[in-house]
């Protein structure tokens, strides 16, 4: 069997998770995006009375969070299960994270309010945005990162451990750890000792 030939027969939930073109627009992940928004909902509702339990709805939504993570709302996310947030890291409220591909956040990182991680990507070919197609590239923050406010944060980014990334940078390529980057697109200013 060709690859051409497999891939026609592969969902398009699998050849998202995969990093490949497809098509949005289809019913599994539209009700896997349901599933999510009644999460975010449910999340939101109970943090007003109860953390632990809006921590719970998190921790039944993601692939992985810490039990000393923390998110306020409202969280906006695409499925929530590409999702990964470490131990003793914090999300102010606001945090948009698109997770067509895997988002994965390590311990004891800090995000300040409507920090946006997105992973879709969308093909320069005329055409085939036409056609509705997509993909995307993982993000992953290593441990300790602080994300000023407003940050952008874009797919295929890594940001190294301990590194600081100003109020409203738009990060379009990977930050070496141990340093401050700021701006837009984000770059390097200051190296941390």
């Amino acid at each position: 069997m060709s690859d051409d030939h497999s891939t026609a027969h592969r969902s398009q939930k699998q050849k998202m998770l995969a990093g490949e073109l497809y098509v949005a627009d289809d019913p599994e992940l539209a009700h896997d995006a349901a599933v999510a928004k009644a999460a975010m909902a449910e999340f939101a509702r109970r943090f007003e009375h109860d953390v632990d339990a809006a921590h719970a709805v998190l921790k039944g939504l993601f692939k992985a969070l810490g039990d000393t993570a923390h998110i306020r709302p409202p969280l906006y996310v695409d499925y929530g299960f590409n999702i990964s947030l470490g131990e003793g890291a914090f999300a102010n409220f606001g945090l948009m994270a698109l997770d067509v591909a895997p988002i994965i956040i390590g311990r004891d990182v800090q995000i300040g309010p409507n920090v946006q991680l997105l992973t879709p990507t969308h093909p320069i070919d005329a055409q085939s945005r036409r056609n509705k197609l997509e993909a995307g590239a993982p993000i992953v923050i290593h441990d300790n990162v602080w994300l000023g406010g407003g940050a952008i944060v874009l797919a295929g980014v890594t940001i190294g451990e301990n590194s600081v990334i100003g109020a409203g940078a738009v990060v379009t390529r990977d930050i070496p750890a141990n340093v401050v980057a700021v701006g837009n697109p984000a770059r390097v200013i200051r190296q941390l000792t």
